[in-house]
């Protein structure tokens, strides 16, 4: 029932025209996808998560990313993996349920129709796992969707 409830699809974060990564969210994570070069031995790629901001890169170059970062994740529970041809991120949120517009502070924000795609899967995520065996994926709002966060004094974070 819950796998209803997951992504359907990643976003593409664009800068200048040209794809930079994909990424997805969850009530307690956002994920950021970036597609390697080639020809790169895997030990030069590095990854540093603070806080509040994200630098990743090849050791010797200028940073590809160096950002800071939509709201503070948990730097203890956040990590990052090398899978084939891509750098997974798994950014643990500090403030759960909360939505993120973008996984970058001011860049990339989704337009209004896809945040509220967002906001309503992540309620609907919610629900399930505050009411397991019940299947909330068909459930629809209407009207404005409160926020995942929030809604009924919000969700204790560990």
């Amino acid at each position: 029932m819950s796998d209803k409830l997951a992504p359907e699809k990643r976003h593409d974060f664009f800068h200048g025209g040209q794809k930079v990564f994909e990424w997805d969210q969850t009530l307690d994570e956002v994920n950021i996808y970036i597609t390697l070069p080639p020809n790169v031995p895997t030990k030069l790629f590095y990854c540093k998560v603070q806080s509040k901001h994200v630098e990743v890169g090849i050791k010797g170059n200028p940073p590809y990313l160096n950002h800071d970062l939509y709201s503070p994740v948990k730097t203890d529970s956040s990590f990052w993996t090398l899978e084939d041809d891509t750098m997974h991120l798994t950014l643990h949120k500090r403030d759960k349920g909360q939505t993120w517009s973008s996984p970058i502070h001011g860049q990339g924000d989704l337009d209004p129709y896809l945040a509220d795609i967002e906001q309503k899967r992540l309620m609907l995520q919610r629900f399930q796992e505050e009411n397991p065996g019940f299947d909330f994926s068909q459930a629809q709002f209407s009207g404005n969707c409160p926020d995942p966060r929030t809604f009924m004094g919000g969700i204790k974070s560990d």
